[in-house]
């Protein structure tokens, strides 16, 4: 098979150091051959290695390290692809020779997992394994928050809902419920989790998030959810704050319409905004959009089509550096109003680097096309293109896993490894309630 995934892009000097939770990396960038690559790894140790906020790696103390030359995908550094902006949904609980031709055809960037693809951790892990044996390098994604948005099977522990960390405000059992999460999903194969909610509930009638917020203070949700993204990304999984910038005073329910938030600027400053700027402050890897209209900040695009949200906002005001992931474009408060194609191109120039299309092929086939298209017509540039894909090379860097790590007999014993701590947050919350 044909390498197809590349690593980051060259840096100042020709040679960048990406930093990464388990290796750092020389590459030589621009125009001859690549540089030969080695990864430091401690010996005895596994692939995930702690990491600081600031993106390096802690480094085991006394332990000794040896080099292992990376595989020849990581050597390639093929031209950007629009494929690699996209993250897909798909049926079933094996990865068919259908799918993995369009993933590798379309160099696509990552796949997203839903109750339709889990059955148990061995399998899980059986189907990540094959999708990284095709696609080396793939993102491989899921909405494992805690509480009622879960994906995982009942042999994996059920991870207690957000509003319950709030509730105890702690911040070391935040950090050690990210770690407990990542643990679990590592092992089974996943690098990418759309965790946590960074929503502020302050509308009682809000029928999608709720008890998916940690609570209705800003500042709770701030110091907490930066806690457990900590925690996430130092068991090597890549973490996302959403719903950017902030899904917690809406009404309605984004997937079967369109919310309007009519907040003024300085009421969003005070309250959705706190968390974000907290989490684009520290290591925060990727941000979901959310697909929610906010007239104080843009008086016509909703915020994932909203170039004065994505970018004027966020990029700029708030200096968030990582990968911007659009919500799913095949939910209703966006694709009742426009086309894939012009969804996939709007939410590009708006700032977006990776969409979500998690079900239908044809809304698949039709992102591309659409990315195809603008690219062809100018109307998105070659540079801008690279750029996102740029960003989405690095987050593969720094949250990488192999096929040959990921072993079925150890998802099954990692699956459930952390009832005991969920135990103990709930004994906790119940004993502040009482």
């Amino acid at each position: 098979m044909t390498p197809r995934r590349g690593a980051p892009l060259g840096g100042r000097d020709g040679v960048r150091r990406v930093p990464g939770d388990q290796s750092s990396i020389l590459r030589r960038g621009g125009e001859g051959p690549p540089l030969r690559i080695w990864i430091e790894r401690p010996e005895g140790c596994g692939p995930s290695q702690p990491q600081r906020s600031n993106g390096s790696t802690v480094r085991p103390s006394g332990a000794r390290f040896r080099r292992v030359s990376a595989t020849p995908q990581i050597l390639a550094d093929p031209a950007p692809a629009p494929g690699e902006l996209l993250v897909v949904g798909f049926d079933g609980f094996e990865a068919d020779s259908t799918l993995l031709d369009f993933l590798v055809r379309e160099s696509i960037g990552g796949v997203i997992l839903f109750r339709r693809n889990v059955r148990d951790a061995a399998q899980v892990a059986r189907l990540t394994r094959a999708l990284r044996e095709a696609a080396p390098g793939l993102l491989i994604g899921i909405d494992e928050e805690g509480g009622r948005v879960r994906r995982l099977s009942s042999d994996f522990t059920t991870f207690p809902s957000m509003d319950l960390l709030g509730k105890i405000g702690s911040d070391d059992l935040a950090r050690e419920l990210g770690g407990a999460i990542a643990r679990e999903l590592r092992a089974a194969g996943v690098n990418w989790d759309f965790a946590p909610v960074l929503d502020v509930h302050s509308n009682p009638a809000n029928p999608i998030i709720g008890s998916r917020a940690i609570s209705s203070d800003p500042a709770v949700v701030a110091r907490l959810g930066v806690a457990f993204i900590d925690g996430l990304q130092a068991g090597g999984v890549a973490g996302c704050g959403k719903h950017f910038p902030g899904h917690g005073d809406t009404s309605l329910d984004s997937h079967v319409a369109l919310p309007v938030v009519n907040a003024s600027r300085e009421l969003l400053e005070e309250r959705e905004l706190v968390p974000f700027r907290a989490a684009a402050r520290g290591s925060l890897a990727s941000v979901m959009t959310a697909h929610v209209r906010y007239p104080a900040l843009d008086a016509e695009r909703t915020a994932t089509l909203s170039p004065a949200i994505l970018g004027d906002l966020l990029r700029r005001d708030l200096g968030f550096e990582g990968v911007v992931v659009t919500d799913d474009l095949e939910m209703r408060a966006v694709a009742d109003h426009a086309s894939p194609e012009e969804l996939a191109v709007a939410s590009i120039e708006a700032g977006a680097d990776v969409m979500l299309a998690c079900k239908s092929r044809d809304v698949q086939d039709r992102v591309l096309a659409g990315m195809r298209s603008a690219l062809e017509s100018g109307r998105i540039a070659a540079a801008r293109l690279a750029a996102s894909v740029a960003r989405v090379r690095n987050l593969r860097a720094r949250f990488p896993i192999e096929a040959a790590e990921i072993d079925p007999d150890r998802a099954r014993t990692e699956a459930g490894s952390s009832r005991a701590l969920v135990a103990r947050i709930e004994q906790r919350a119940q004993r502040m309630l009482v």
